[in-house]
């Protein structure tokens, strides 16, 4: 990743900083672009919403990475093509169209902006292939023992939430997590999980078929 240096942008610098609270919809898709948001704090989530309720989470936007979304919407003079809502308070600065367009003639930003292009695109390249060719539970398994790198042991994580992140239903969902506890792989906690046999869930992960 190619970082931003707003010192090198003064036009940058002198936007103002917007904050926004936990839980809060940025745009949503069909809406007409705002710009391209500079995230300075926080975390957003990018999905995208289907008729059926269906949710399919396409990545999260951390400080310093750029909205693929946004940049497309930009680069097309179309609407957004997918939601954002806010993971907790953010901070950011909104670069709006026009100023957009002309930074896009100065080499460090058109790096910066393609080259994080270029990572997301390969992300959701392996998220396409992940839904396609892998197993709902085995896709499952990957993900709680993700959360268990980052929480231990006891993983803070609603049923609701893995269907999300997983591009999945919460009913299908919870039938895999009950199947899971069943076989004594995992326990199931009012608002988390806990993992028992991360042997178990690997070898799952990482099975055939």
């Amino acid at each position: 990743m190619v970082p931003l240096n707003l010192t090198e942008l003064p036009q940058l610098s002198a936007l103002p900083e917007l904050s926004f609270p936990g839980e809060r919809l940025l745009f949503d898709e069909g809406q007409a672009c705002l710009g391209y948001p500079l995230l300075q704090a926080g975390t957003i989530k990018v999905s995208k919403l289907f008729p059926n309720g269906r949710e399919l989470h396409l990545y999260h936007l951390g400080p310093g990475e750029t909205c693929v979304v946004s940049a497309a919407c930009l680069f097309e003079q179309m609407p957004y093509s997918a939601r954002a809502v806010t993971q907790g308070p953010v901070q950011l600065r909104m670069i709006p169209p026009a100023l957009f367009e002309a930074l896009l003639g100065q080499p460090v930003f058109r790096r910066y902006v393609m080259g994080q292009f270029a990572r997301r695109l390969s992300d959701l390249m392996l998220l396409l292939d992940a839904v396609c060719m892998h197993r709902l539970d085995q896709r499952l398994a990957a993900r709680l023992l993700a959360h268990r790198a980052e929480q231990g042991d006891v993983v803070a994580v609603t049923h609701q939430q893995l269907a999300d992140e997983l591009g999945s239903v919460r009913e299908v969902i919870s039938r895999l997590i009950k199947n899971f506890a069943q076989q004594g792989w995992i326990r199931i906690e009012r608002g988390s999980i806990c993992i028992l046999a991360p042997a178990a869930l690997q070898q799952c992960a990482g099975a055939a078929g």
